[in-house]
């Protein structure tokens, strides 16, 4: 054999062993998960302010209309979704219930109703991420 066909063949193993080894090495890839940016936190703290807090600090026409306009919003972004996701989501955010008590309850297994409440928040914070930035920029 001439020099060459050894560069041929060693070209040729290491491709295939490459290949190979590639092939065996492949691991599972974990699905996205969705994380709350910044952005999210500081939105969910914003509107938890103007719906939730009482006193008389915050008692302007201007907070009283905007507490009014997030909860119209709110409403209505609630009865877009399926009912079995909006009853569990009032019960745990707006009426503070653990999701194990209504589990015992309904007996509906906890993770079917940590399913529905996560896509009602997803829902939720898509549809009211427009009236956030309205309320911000203005």
């Amino acid at each position: 054999m001439n020099p060459i066909e050894h560069v041929t063949a060693w070209l040729y193993r290491v491709a295939r062993n490459t290949i190979i080894n590639h092939g065996a090495k492949r691991h599972e890839e974990s699905l996205p998960v969705y994380r709350y940016e910044e952005a999210d936190n500081g939105m969910l703290e914003d509107f938890s302010d103007t719906l939730f807090v009482n006193g008389a600090t915050d008692a302007t026409p201007e907070t009283e209309y905007l507490r009014s306009l997030v909860w119209t919003e709110l409403e209505s972004a609630l009865a877009e979704l399926p009912p079995e996701q909006r009853k569990i989501y009032e019960l745990t955010e707006l009426d503070g219930i653990p999701i194990k008590d209504i589990a015992r309850t309904t007996g509906i297994p906890v993770n079917t109703l940590l399913s529905r409440k996560h896509y009602a928040a997803l829902h939720l914070r898509k549809r009211l991420a427009e009236l956030y930035k309205e309320l911000i920029t203005n």
